[in-house]
């Protein structure tokens, strides 16, 4: 069943298959339990632990190592690491066993977890030194592949006939099927392989998803082993990008965002030359221009943004950059060019400001807005208020839900502890009650989840009010 696609927490790098590290022949490490193909078995981080019971020290993921010096019991032991959602289990021959334990096979076979032998020559630091490796060179592939494809896009953006060109990049890129559809599910345009008739059809249905009732930006299906995905492109044709691809890869989402930006930009409707100029700046900015640069082919500054809720037809605010949706407007205007009020909507007005406070700017109007909604008044400008005035409670705990979202409340609670007790490992445990190496597993697993160095002040800082307006 189609479902709108969502954004997930990423760990600090990509999961790597266990088959990578199965490869690594100065590891010698060797599958000897678990399924037969262990392909779709991904590593997210390794954790030594020789405790009878690992579970309370698990965050899911791991490939877990041991010795197996309190392993009393192989049956339960293997239960709980299962139970806690280890990827893997590597065991260690020497010093304390001699071979893997033949009821740690056993029990590992019956619970489809899979067990490497770990050669007495190889430490565990060499296993996790080499996971960490294998992560970073993963991370370096997926950023290399999305640049390439970003330059590819914008060369084909340029072409002549540019609507096919970017259809063919991307599928190329891809490796699969790109077509644009209408509202009905009706294909516009289309290239790269073909695909079956059960897929084409199940793709032209998923794209008439994001143009539904509860308008989701985006959704994702599968179908005969076919990855598909669908994304509504800006403008009033409603259009709608599908894609459809044998695998799914890290930086595919992102790729497909670049693609729906362009394509949104070459299916709009032509307006003449101060919109051809619109657009031109706008592509610019996409393609890594500074504010700065493209503020000419706008015109006048410096400039104001206004943000404005109502019904009704919009309050005319005397510039073509307006952005109007459902009851919402939002607008550059030249700072010379002041609104007025209007019946039937609320406005806020931020301070004039360069191109290069542009983004400043936005979060003024938006917040001078809500004051002008708050308190009944037709029109708010911002004022400076110090930097309480600075943080909205509303965009704050937003912005923590954002933050922190990876983070289970456990580990928020263990976070906020360690703040506030200024980074102490032992004052910590005693607050929580857990031992010393427990709180440093979390606040490592914290640091993994949130991509974050937390002996950084600033970050420490960051996180601190993220957890107060959170």
């Amino acid at each position: 069943m189609p479902v709108p696609s969502e954004a997930t927490p990423t760990p600090p790098g990509p999961a790597i298959p266990l088959t990578a590290l199965l490869a690594r022949e100065d590891l010698g490490l060797r599958l000897i339990a678990g399924p037969s193909e262990p392909s779709d078995v991904v590593i997210h981080w390794v954790h030594t632990s020789e405790m009878a019971d690992p579970y309370p020290y698990l965050l899911g993921g791991e490939l877990l190592m041991t010795a197996g010096v309190q392993l009393t019991d192989p049956e339960r032991y293997v239960s709980r690491v299962v139970e806690a959602g280890a990827a893997a289990l590597g065991f260690g021959v020497a010093p304390v066993h001699d071979t893997v334990p033949d009821e740690l096979v056993a029990a590992c076979a019956r619970h489809g977890l899979p067990l490497l032998e770990v050669p007495p020559r190889t430490p565990f630091t060499a296993v996790g030194r080499a996971v960490w490796r294998l992560m970073a060179e993963a991370r370096h592939h997926e950023l290399r592949r999305v640049t390439q494809a970003q330059q590819s896009l914008a060369t084909a953006a340029a072409r002549p006939d540019p609507v096919p060109a970017v259809l063919r990049a991307l599928a190329s890129r891809l490796a699969g099927r790109a077509a644009l559809y209408a509202p009905d599910g009706t294909e516009y345009a289309a290239a790269g392989r073909d695909v079956e008739p059960d897929v084409a059809a199940a793709l032209a249905r998923l794209a008439q998803v994001p143009h539904s009732g509860s308008r989701p930006a985006s959704a994702a299906d599968t179908v005969a082993g076919t990855h598909l995905a669908a994304y509504a492109l800006g403008g009033a044709r409603g259009l709608t990008l599908g894609l459809a691809s044998g695998r799914r890869e890290p930086g595919d989402h992102t790729i497909a965002g670049v693609a729906v930006v362009l394509l949104s930009l070459l299916t709009a409707p032509h307006q003449g030359a101060d919109e051809a100029a619109r657009s031109a700046a706008l592509v610019r900015l996409l393609l890594g221009a500074a504010p700065a640069e493209v503020a000419p082919l706008l015109g006048e500054a410096p400039w104001t943004v206004v943000h404005a809720r109502g019904e009704g037809p919009p309050p005319p605010l005397g510039t073509p950059l307006v952005d109007a949706h459902e009851g919402a407007v939002r607008a550059l205007l030249p700072a010379g060019r002041e609104p007025s009020p209007h019946p039937g909507w609320t406005l806020g007005v931020s301070a004039p400001a360069d191109p290069s406070q542009w983004g400043a700017a936005d979060l003024q109007a938006a917040r001078a807005l809500r004051r002008a909604w708050a308190t009944g008044a037709p029109l708010v400008r911002h004022r400076p208020a110090g930097f309480g005035g600075l943080v909205d409670p509303e965009e704050a705990a937003a912005y923590a839900r954002t933050l922190l979202g990876p983070l289970t409340e456990p580990l928020r609670e263990t976070l906020r502890t360690w703040l506030s007790l200024h980074g102490s490992w032992d004052r910590t445990a005693t607050a929580l009650g857990v031992h010393r190496n427990t709180v440093r597993q979390r606040i490592a697993r914290c640091a993994a989840l949130l991509s974050v160095d937390p002996d950084d002040p600033e970050v420490r800082m960051e996180l601190w009010f993220a957890l107060r307006w959170l």
